[in-house]
């Protein structure tokens, strides 16, 4: 038996201790309070003095005593196990018409004092989810609103006689700018939302991992030959059964960070070494890197360390890399000083 199914049995049994006593205890004073009456009702002659009666009437008169005196204690003692009972229906309906701010107070028999604590402490969960949820809608829309206004605002611009091609073409660029950047933010919420409602990754085949990083290096070429970045390769040939969609996200987002917060005419390393039942990939940059504050806070949605950089990224990337990670059982851990650049660090399971 586990410790957690002891657990549960150590609790059932002093909840039965527990009930059991209470009906002995009732039945006891009950019992006691009854036979007192009786005495005094024979003293007075209330009781009739037949001898042959005597006896059968004092056990009626016993037995209606103790169950009125046993009902009368029961309601009695049953009053404070059910005001919080009340106050629990009552919080319950507060909670299911939107108020997360509803608590009960601690107090009571031991096990509605559990019952208490789980409330409460499901209570804050809900009030954090629905936190994030509008802070989810605030920033997308936020994040949608600011390409959408600079695509109407130079399309309008080009309908003027007066601008010159260089203008015109500079115009142009903006716009197919900020339409690709609507393009990823859209593509990232909807895949974000799609792996977060997904509890196991599906189609997962064998592949070669060092081919796969190769590909996104590749693939990422015309932004490291713009920053004029060294790429400084060391990989392991590493067979992994994993879903390579998913992982070619999770490689493009790193490296894409690395370039984008590295200094132009810098190097960037990417290591991939196997530990037998782990593949353990390495992308170390010598850019900005962060302080204390920003690194705690990376992976949630929408963050961006530097506002000024906001125009670079959805802030969604590493979002995406964290769950990608988790419905892999994988992990990833950061290094980084700000000024010294940043090393993320990627471990998953090989199969």
């Amino acid at each position: 038996m586990d410790r957690l199914s002891k657990q549960l049995l150590s609790k059932k049994l002093s909840l039965l201790f527990i009930l059991v006593a209470m009906i002995f205890a009732i039945l006891f004073v009950s019992a006691g309070i009854a036979g007192v009456a009786s005495y005094f009702l024979l003293s007075w002659n209330i009781i009739p003095l037949l001898p042959e009666n005597r006896h059968i009437l004092l056990i009626i008169y016993m037995a209606l005593v103790s169950l009125l005196t046993g009902t009368i204690m029961a309601l009695f003692g049953s009053r404070r196990f059910l005001r919080q009972i009340y106050k629990m229906v009552n919080a319950i309906k507060e909670v299911a018409a939107g108020n997360f701010n509803a608590r009960l107070g601690h107090g009571g028999p031991r096990e509605i004092d559990i019952i208490t604590k789980s409330f409460n402490n499901m209570v804050e969960e809900l009030s954090a989810i629905e936190t994030l949820r509008s802070d989810f809608v605030n920033n997308i829309s936020h994040e949608f609103r600011t390409p959408i206004s600079s695509i109407r605002g130079f399309a309008r611009r080009l309908k003027k006689d007066t601008l010159t091609e260089e203008q015109r073409d500079e115009y142009l660029d903006i716009i197919i700018s900020e339409s690709e950047r609507l393009t990823r933010l859209s593509g990232n919420v909807l895949l974000l939302s799609r792996l977060e409602s997904t509890q196991r990754l599906l189609e997962e085949t064998e592949y070669s991992l060092d081919e796969q990083i190769r590909r996104t290096i590749l693939l990422m070429e015309p932004q490291l030959r713009k920053k004029e970045l060294e790429v400084d390769v060391e990989l392991d040939s590493v067979e992994i059964v994993a879903n390579d969609e998913m992982l070619s996200h999770l490689w493009i987002n790193l490296l894409g960070n690395a370039i984008k917060f590295s200094h132009n005419g810098g190097v960037i390393k990417i290591t991939l070494r196997s530990t037998g039942a782990e593949a353990v990939v390495a992308i170390t940059d010598e850019g900005i890197g962060m302080d204390e504050d920003v690194k705690r806070r990376i992976f949630d949605k929408f963050y961006q360390g530097d506002n000024s950089r906001a125009t670079e990224g959805t802030g969604l990337g590493l979002s995406l890399a964290k769950r990608i990670l988790e419905l892999m059982d994988g992990r990833i851990d950061v290094d980084s000083k700000a000024g010294r650049g940043s090393v993320f660090t990627v471990s998953l399971p090989i199969n």
